[in-house]
């Protein structure tokens, strides 16, 4: 997925940062991604620790690492992929509501895809109620839909707004393809909760952080991921066909402090590693009082290009480098 704040570029710096701070052998540690988004940082330290715990409020950041992180076994899938790749069809929620020729008028998919999308996330739902799947096997197929649609979505990367005429990419059909997950001997935890509340009943060794950065909430950038994954019934606002979402005070410059402070004060993690950028709500220097109150603090950056809408379409955006920052905490 092309994800806002998405780590997959800076995957390489951010694995060398922690390991120069931590040490080579992670094997004996539980690693923690409190804001997982997608799970990048969390899939790429899964085979190298003893445990991950991963956690996001949006739900379907919940099913994605779900499966990414929390599936851990191998599991047959063939019969079910080729059962969901070969149904008829739906003029279900999604197509209805989000879809070329549906009656809203939004254009998030086309009519095929979306039609598609309905009978492949009804099936999976109804194995579920039957019990004709495990837990493992249900968020591993919701995931796998998440990831195949958002291949074929007719937006800029994000789910904001919708295009106006149907683009190439979405015009393809969509392939329903297993979202393939890293097998370990250990297991893992997700959850999918608020993370200033989580971090009072966790703890570990190391805790990566990659809270928002700007006034963007995941909620309404995300929102019809969030309704695939929960396929429930609502009446959708506005013109984009929004459900009600999380909002979260480290999009807001008035709290973001306050709840980054207590995120802080109320870690039992001995490493804590954040990551934020020069565009962001709160200043490096506020960054490092605040962290440097709890134990010994330092600062690793680097230069990338930041997130970009869709490469495909010529619509003039255009890169642009932005400074990472790795703030860095040994928590007295």
């Amino acid at each position: 997925m092309n994800y806002i704040g998405s780590k997959h570029k800076l995957s390489t710096f951010l694995k060398t940062s922690i390991i120069d701070v931590v040490g080579l052998d992670l094997s004996n540690l539980v690693f923690c991604d409190l804001f997982a988004g997608t799970g990048i940082v969390g899939r790429n330290f899964k085979p190298l620790v003893k445990q991950v715990i991963s956690n996001d409020v949006e739900k379907y950041s919940y099913v994605l690492n779900r499966n990414y992180i929390g599936n851990h076994q191998l599991l047959n899938c063939k019969t079910e992929f080729e059962t969901l790749n070969n149904l008829i069809g739906i003029e279900g929620f999604i197509f209805h509501n989000y879809c070329e020729n549906g009656s809203e008028g939004r254009l998030y998919f086309s009519s095929e895809n979306g039609k598609k999308i309905d009978a492949i996330r009804q099936q999976i739902e109804t194995w579920k109620t039957t019990k004709e799947i495990n837990d493992d096997m249900y968020y591993f197929l919701i995931a796998s839909l998440i990831e195949s649609a958002d291949k074929v979505a007719n937006t800029a990367s994000v789910y904001g707004a919708y295009l106006k005429h149907i683009k190439k990419s979405a015009q393809k059909t969509l392939n329903f393809i297993p979202a393939k997950f890293i097998i370990t001997k250990n297991s893992h935890q997700v959850f999918n909760e608020d993370s200033n509340k989580l971090i009072e009943n966790i703890e570990g060794d190391i805790l990566y952080l990659d809270p928002p950065y700007n006034a963007r909430q995941y909620g309404s950038n995300y929102h019809l991921l969030n309704t695939i994954a929960n396929y429930d019934t609502f009446l959708p606002k506005g013109k984009t066909g929004l459900r009600d979402y999380y909002r979260s005070s480290y999009c807001k410059k008035n709290e973001v402090k306050i709840s980054f402070e207590n995120l802080i004060k109320n870690a039992k993690f001995k490493h804590i590693f954040l990551s934020y950028n020069n565009e962001g709500l709160m200043t490096e220097n506020e960054v490092s009082t605040i962290m440097s109150a709890y134990g010994n603090y330092s600062l690793k950056t680097v230069n990338y290009q930041r997130f970009k809408a869709d490469k495909t379409e010529n619509r003039n955006h255009k890169a642009t480098e932005t400074v990472e920052y790795l703030h860095i905490l040994e928590k007295r």
